[in-house]
């Protein structure tokens, strides 16, 4: 295509796939780029496909010396399927192959190769029709050509691969089974089990590459999951490399985490809540994610959330140094209390949180001096020192805007747990913060039990840097203030409610597929089996979208 952008749509009548020739380009909901990245084009695999919409040209051969150059010709056709047509085995589907350019002319005639064993091509009307059976799945590049012309180009079919048995092992090519309706896909591979313990040896194909890593199960609550999360680990000569999805951030990524969204059948809060954090602050440190699929052995594992992983390289990339701290808060106590958040005393004073970057490294003796000071000064100091001191020791917009993220999407298991704490101790700048661990939001706890929208804590008894923060009208009345100002701007309803409506189209086919596979799972699960609410998919998208249409309303009448 003459653009080289991306170009999807499919349908669906009594079962058969029936696509049209005019179509919109796919928009994916988009993040702020981070001001302290500098975008770079990402290095070309000698393996990788071409761009979608793009058409693979051989070289041409230049003039001998003192040869006058070829005249150029111009384009007249550029034969074009016009957009990816996506079916699964044994719906049929009839496309219809023209000039990208509008041009016509008596006798154009098209030709098509390879053509599927079993389609067919009518090359004066350019109409191909195909029922793909059993085995051939893949996403077919077939090559186009106008015959009068000698142009090329390219129609693309993605077959999805019927899933008869969602658990059995499928029938599938991972070098050339690289997108399902749209999604890209994962093609994991281990012997034996993973483990939450430790990194074990894998094999990934993705985008037709194939990678030797190590990977492992994460996640304390989610450890119980029959659908797991996933952290891989990519060799420093052979890092991640994905060009199109969140702006085409995951470039050289050193490791990924894959969110199960077992607990969440919208398949979205996650990527939704990451999202609104970055589009509060161009500041803030990212957190990129898109959505994914995933085979492991090859069974269909269905849905993930692909997110960066908080780590030195995260910081490295935002412009902070690679050899802080990092903290995470992984329970309730890692209040900045010197009191648990059973109201005992705290001893020792970093109960709460784990150390997963810098030196001393956890269990060495001086490995939390850093966050012990930084809870000092919260607990101890006077108002006005607290006032006046705050921004030496914090980045007082991450600190602030965490309130307010945490309480517009009402984050139950975020207050205090789920999140990351960075410092450089050798520069002394003010500390970082970066949320983590989303599932809890959006209208659901945990346990994917509801929570109202006009609910309105403000989590002071969760989190004592909230509460002092709030208890001093010289800095909750300006917190307020931007709070109603995001409120109006980049976390306006109207904007929230067109991610969820992105998000749905693009999950749109596959969520069903993912729903087959894991929903009996899901709803006999031993947590939650005792709901009696439960809503499938399609349900739980409108009941995100009406929570959040009138959570808006309600902290546009009133705060927390």
């Amino acid at each position: 295509m003459g653009n080289g952008r991306a170009l999807k749509w499919w349908g669906w009548v009594s079962g058969a796939c029936l696509v049209a020739l005019a179509c919109e380009p796919t928009v994916e909901p988009k993040v702020p780029a981070n001001p302290t990245e500098v975008e770079s084009p990402a290095p070309a695999r000698p393996d990788a496909p071409p761009p979608e919409g793009e058409v693979s040209r051989p070289p041409s051969t230049p003039p001998a010396e003192g040869e006058p150059e070829p005249p150029s010709h111009p384009t007249l056709c550029a034969p074009t399927g016009a957009a990816t047509y996506w079916l699964q085995e044994g719906e049929a589907v009839t496309a219809t192959v023209r000039c990208g350019t509008g041009y016509t002319a008596p006798g154009l005639r098209f030709a098509v190769s390879p053509l599927p064993t079993g389609a067919s091509f009518n090359e004066e009307t350019g109409t191909l029709t195909w029922t793909p059976v059993r085995g051939q799945a893949d996403v077919w590049r077939l090559t186009v050509t106008e015959r009068s012309t000698g142009e090329t180009g390219e129609l693309r079919l993605g077959v999805a691969v019927k899933l008869v048995n969602p658990d059995g092992v499928q029938t599938l090519k991972p070098e050339t089974y690289t997108e399902e309706y749209g999604l890209p896909v994962f093609h994991l591979s281990f012997d034996g089990t993973l483990t939450a313990g430790g990194y074990r040896p894998v094999q990934l194909v993705y985008r037709g590459h194939r990678y030797t890593l190590e990977a492992k199960y994460r996640g304390a609550t989610s450890s119980v999951f029959p659908k797991r999360n996933y952290t891989f680990k990519f060799a420093k000569e052979d890092p991640f490399h994905e060009p199109d999805k969140a702006g085409g951030t995951f470039r050289a990524a050193r490791r990924l985490v894959l969110i199960s969204p077992f607990n969440d059948n919208s398949y979205m809060r996650p990527r939704l809540a990451f999202d609104l954090w970055n589009r509060m602050s161009a500041e803030h440190i990212q957190i990129n994610t898109y959505s994914a699929v995933m085979y492991v052995n090859g069974r269909f594992w269905g849905l993930f959330t692909v997110a960066d992983h908080v780590d030195d390289n995260l910081m490295e990339r935002h412009g902070l140094s690679e050899a802080g701290d990092l903290f995470k808060a992984v329970d309730a106590d890692a209040n900045f209390s010197r009191m648990t958040h059973a109201g005992a005393g705290k001893s020792p004073l970093q109960l709460g949180f784990e150390k997963k970057e810098g030196t001393p490294k956890d269990g060495w003796t001086g490995a939390y001096d850093t966050l012990n000071a930084l809870t000092a000064f919260i607990s101890d100091s006077n108002a006005q020192t607290f006032f006046e001191q705050r921004s030496s020791w914090l980045h007082t917009a991450d600190y602030e805007d965490w309130w307010i993220f945490n309480t517009a999407i009402l984050g139950t298991d975020s207050a205090a747990k789920n999140a990351y704490h960075y410092h450089e101790p050798m520069s002394r700048a003010p500390w970082r913060f970066i949320p983590w661990d989303l599932d809890a939001s959006f209208g659901q706890l945990w346990d994917t039990r509801r929570i109202a929208a006009t609910a309105l804590p403000d989590f002071t008894g969760d989190n004592l840097l909230f509460s002092r923060m709030l208890s001093d009208p010289r800095i909750s009345t300006p917190l307020r203030e931007r709070y109603r100002s995001l409120l109006r701007g980049p976390l306006s309803k109207a904007q929230v409610l067109a991610l969820i409506d992105g998000y749905a189209e693009e999950l749109r086919a596959v969520a069903p597929r993912d729903e087959a596979r894991w929903r009996k799972q899901f709803l006999n699960f031993e947590r939650w089996m005792d709901r009696t609410d439960f809503t499938t998919h399609e349900q739980e998208v409108a009941y995100l979208r009406q929570w959040v249409n009138e959570r808006w309303d309600t902290l546009d009448r009133r705060l927390p």
